[in-house]
This record gives C-alpha cells, sequence and structure tokens, in this order.
C-alpha cells in the first residue's frame, strides 16, 4: 500500500462528483486487477479502453477521491474507478459536441 499515489495537490471530493448516477460513462484506458477485486487474479484485464458503463454508485477513497461503481453490462460485473479513467457519454460539452458535427449522433446509439 505504500505506492498509493495520492496526488496530493488534488481534492477532488471538495468539488461535486464528475459524474452523476445512472450516467453513461466510457473508459479512458485499461483498468487491471490491483487485488480488490474479488475473484480474478491480480492483473488481470478488467475493463478495456473504450468499455461502455454506466455510474451505479459514488464512494470516496482516502477522503480525496471519487470512486465511481461502475456496471459494465457486456463484463457482467462492477468496477470501482476514478474519474481520471472515465469519459461522459451523455453530457459531453457543446463544443466538444461541435467539433464531432455529424458524428455526435452515433454515440447516443452506443449501448
Amino acid at each position: 500500500m505504500a505506492d498509493i499515489n495520492r496526488d496530493d495537490d488534488l481534492i477532488e471530493v471538495a468539488d461535486p462528483p464528475r459524474f452523476m448516477f445512472g450516467e453513461r460513462v466510457v473508459a479512458r484506458s485499461v483498468i487491471r486487477n490491483d487485488g480488490t477485486f474479488d475473484g480474478k487474479d491480480i492483473g488481470h484485464v478488467l475493463v478495456n479502453k473504450g468499455d461502455i458503463g454506466y455510474v451505479t454508485s459514488i464512494g470516496t477513497f482516502l477522503q480525496q477521491f471519487y470512486i465511481y461503481a461502475i456496471d459494465f453490462p457486456a463484463h457482467g460485473y462492477k468496477v470501482g474507478m476514478r474519474a481520471k479513467e472515465l469519459m461522459t457519454l451523455d453530457n459531453l460539452p457543446e463544443d466538444i459536441l461541435q467539433l464531432l458535427g455529424d458524428r455526435a449522433h452515433e454515440l447516443k446509439d452506443l449501448k
């Protein structure tokens, strides 16, 4: 546990959570089991970059970070993730939607 990166200058819980219950999100990176996911070996890939899930609960870790429980229907389980590991699909800012142009409507069809 000595290798926990606390990002000392960042206190996420001082602000509201970035994601809300039921919000559709996509994984920004590969997530491996760090030993906290029961039933899978340490290092086992739990989530691949681009996997889509839904926020089912919001907790905290070290009184510093939000941890989002993300249900990944394609995998059949939930994984705890940090905001920096996720991106919303439901609440993209207008400037991003404009950059996507006609492709923005495709995000609504992703499941």
